[in-house]
């Protein structure tokens, strides 16, 4: 099992545990703790983080809700709970493109719907 983070978006709190064989996972705990926006595409909450990644081999465009994303084309985090604008009649969360898989939010992840765009996140360690 790997290092846990807290995120905070409103009035939202979830923790995540991180994957252990990831190098962005790895990048997410050097940059703890920051502070970001939300933003909402769908059923999906994502944030501007400090770093930036190159894509990742296992990356993924279709994920498990709750799965932890690094989007590397906008150097974002990707949240994503359900539906998103693209997503197929499965109803999987659909990302706007591969990210890499960084871990997974521990707990209902559709608590995320409670955020709002606008939102001030906190991402910290445990």
């Amino acid at each position: 099992m790997g290092a846990r983070i807290r995120i905070v978006a409103g009035k939202v709190a979830l923790e995540a545990v991180l994957r252990d064989d990831s190098p962005g996972a790895a990048a997410l705990l050097d940059a703890l703790p920051f502070e970001s926006r939300a933003s909402t595409w769908g059923e999906e909450v994502y944030f501007e983080a400090p770093f930036s990644l190159d894509l990742e081999p296992d990356a993924r465009q279709i994920v498990e809700p709750g799965t932890v994303c690094f989007w590397t084309e906008g150097s974002s985090i990707a949240l994503p709970y359900g539906r998103t604008p693209i997503s197929g009649k499965d109803g999987k969360p659909k990302l706007a493109a591969r990210c890499n898989l960084l871990g997974q939010l521990i707990g209902d992840a559709r608590a995320l719907a409670k955020v709002k765009s606008g939102d001030r996140i906190r991402v910290e360690a445990v």
